[in-house]
């Protein structure tokens, strides 16, 4: 294993990470990396459950491979192509899905993103996304690519488990977010770390001297510790880059979260119904009925009733108000119309003229029954 690689992508460089994931790399991987134990400063590292793997391994071509129909990009069902988006996401890589070591790269997504929008008999994209995120090197321009992608097939987003940090920029884009009621979103922010080897290496006898070639060539290096200077410069690489996170973001969401929306929560972290509240998910439901009724959408078909009481119950309490748009169109060709009488029953019931005093009131015909919706309306 490229130890070295590693901890070149994991130390001194932003990550769009959730600070647990952060640590609880550094905690376990750390000591391989840097030969003995490691200190976590201002971070408590928590466990996380591994992402099964789902790794698809393709040749350095994946577009060329996608397109010459010798591989499969992505599972289709009924028209839906469903792209996972799991465990840590990288820049780059020549293959397609989760590896086994549980990394994504977002040029694989890209190449399926890509073969989704090309294929004719895709008619909508799904994303499933259970990820602490990862990354900065990559995320925002894949974010671009969902957005566009949007503009021209519906594309829903399904957090089965978490979408923290990199991995929400990417669910920011998509028309609609479902999160479960123990789901996660958030963490719209960047974490930066920096590794003092300095003691262990005067423990051991080992002094480094770095020789650099321009003031700031040798900044954030490991061999002592981090001056005020450099973490400030640190720090302000940081704030710029959590200011286009939420740029990005905004850029998917819209009204229902702006920049200004995006940067108060201050890298919080959200579940179920709060992150409906707060503008970062659409509504709250099991991932597989809000997949069923997806599908259905896409193909024209009635959406599925609800298994039970309490999911129907789950789902009705979820429904935003403010923060909530209609879902996207079946096809990109031609949009919903929303329907003319979602309001009409309020509009056209006549209402009852007050009975004349001291006489009884004459009979009234029975009120016309409301019209009803335009079919293939509901609400969002």
């Amino acid at each position: 294993m490229d130890y070295p690689q590693i901890a070149q992508r994991v130390f001194h460089t932003p990550l769009l990470a959730a600070p647990a994931k952060a640590a609880a790399f550094v905690a376990g991987f750390g000591p391989r990396l840097l030969g003995g134990p490691v200190t976590i400063e201002g971070a408590e590292a928590t466990k996380e459950a591994r992402s099964r793997p789902v790794a698809s391994v393709l040749d350095e071509r994946l577009e060329d491979e996608i397109r010459a129909g010798r591989r499969s990009p992505f599972r289709s069902i009924d028209g839906v192509a469903v792209i996972p988006v799991t465990g840590s996401l990288i820049h780059r890589g020549s293959y397609i899905g989760e590896s086994f070591s549980g990394h994504q790269t977002y040029e694989g997504i890209s190449a399926q993103l890509t073969a989704a929008a090309e294929s004719p008999m895709v008619r909508g994209v799904a994303l499933e996304l259970d990820s602490f995120g990862g990354e900065v090197a990559g995320c925002f321009e894949l974010a671009d690519e969902i957005r566009a992608l949007s503009a021209q097939k519906p594309v829903w987003a399904f957090i089965s488990a978490h979408a923290f940090s990199g991995a929400y920029a990417i669910a920011s884009q998509a028309d609609r977010i479902i999160i479960p009621r123990s789901g996660g979103a958030g963490s719209i922010g960047v974490i930066c770390m920096h590794a003092d080897q300095s003691e262990r290496l005067e423990a051991s006898g080992v002094r480094v001297t770095v020789i650099s070639a321009g003031a700031h060539k040798g900044d954030g290096n490991p061999y002592e510790p981090l001056p005020e200077a450099v973490r400030e410069d640190l720090q302000r690489e940081c704030e710029d880059l959590r200011q286009l996170f939420a740029e990005t973001v905004a850029e998917g969401r819209g009204a229902r979260l702006t920049v200004e929306a995006a940067l108060a929560t201050e890298a919080r972290t959200f579940i179920g119904g709060q992150a409906v509240e707060a503008g970062l998910a659409d509504e709250v439901d099991n991932p597989r009925a809000a997949f069923e009724r997806f599908v259905a959408q896409i193909n024209g078909r009635p959406a599925p009733a609800p298994r039970t009481a309490s999911k129907q119950g789950a789902e009705t309490m979820s429904e935003p108000t403010s923060t909530s748009t209609p879902p996207a169109s079946p096809t990109a060709s031609a949009p919903a119309q929303p329907a003319p009488s979602a309001t009409a029953p309020e509009q056209s019931a006549p209402t009852p003229a007050p009975d004349a005093p001291q006489a009884p009131a004459p009979p009234r015909p029975p009120a016309p029954a409301p019209p009803t919706s335009a079919p293939g309306s509901r609400r969002s």
